[in-house]
């Protein structure tokens, strides 16, 4: 797979990816009870953040996005 993903895509996807991490451990942190609650999510969005957070990040280190791929965009260009 060619890389589809241009730089301010990129800069874009690991700022997002990094909120969302963040996001994924504050909720982590109050459902374990470490932490006053902050965050009014309830604990089922700490897994599905960590995902999101994961895949953004991937696909924005190494700039190939398969959704891109698969839709036939490329922001590279």
């Amino acid at each position: 797979m060619d890389t589809n993903v241009g730089l301010m895509d990129q800069k874009v996807r690991i700022g997002l990816g990094a909120v969302a991490g963040l996001l994924s451990l504050t909720v982590l942190a109050q459902a374990q009870g470490m932490i006053s609650e902050m965050v009014p999510l309830p604990e089922i969005a700490s897994p599905v953040l960590g995902v999101v957070a994961i895949a953004l990040l991937a696909t924005g280190y190494y700039r190939k996005c398969g959704l891109y791929s698969a839709l036939g965009m490329n922001t590279s260009e």
